[in-house]
């Protein structure tokens, strides 16, 4: 029996403070460039441990040594077509939840080649810009923003 994909996963916007974001080139579309992302192992894999694996996985980044949050936001869309024959049969919609991790901008990145082909830091517009997918370049493009409404709640909880 064929091992699916669970149709819940994680999108990791890795950034700095200056706000550059890290994006990663897939190794099986040479030229779609995305963020981190990953589905879940198991059905009851929580979505902070997915993150924290996806980024290790596909960086090579402790996501545990800096600050990783979940910004309570997902997106529904349908599975690219190229891609449904990895999710059981019948299976045609993904639910993506957004995490943001801000990195040290020494952090070293390693890739996994077999997912990846190379990876550049772009500042966060020219990354939106330069996402494949519709939901990576809006969660990039809400990254000044969700930064800005994280610290008046530090602010106010300080």
């Amino acid at each position: 029996m064929p091992e699916y994909k669970i149709p819940e996963s994680v999108l990791v916007v890795i950034y700095t403070p200056a706000l550059d974001v890290l994006l990663l080139e897939r190794a099986d579309k040479a030229g779609f460039w995305q963020s981190v992302t990953g589905s879940k192992d198991t059905p009851d894999e929580a979505l902070m441990a997915t993150a924290i694996r996806e980024v290790a996985e596909e960086t090579g980044i402790d996501a545990t040594q800096y600050t990783l949050r979940d910004w309570q936001l997902s997106n529904v869309y349908d599975i690219y077509p190229v891609w449904r024959h990895r999710y059981a049969p019948g299976v045609t919609r993904n639910t993506e939840h957004v995490f943001g991790l801000c990195v040290s901008p020494d952090v070293a990145v390693r890739l996994a080649p077999r997912e990846h082909l190379q990876y550049q830091w772009l500042p966060w517009r020219e990354a939106a810009d330069r996402c494949f997918s519709a939901s990576n370049a809006e969660a990039i493009l809400q990254l000044p923003k969700l930064i800005e409404l994280m610290q008046a709640h530090t602010d106010l909880t300080s």
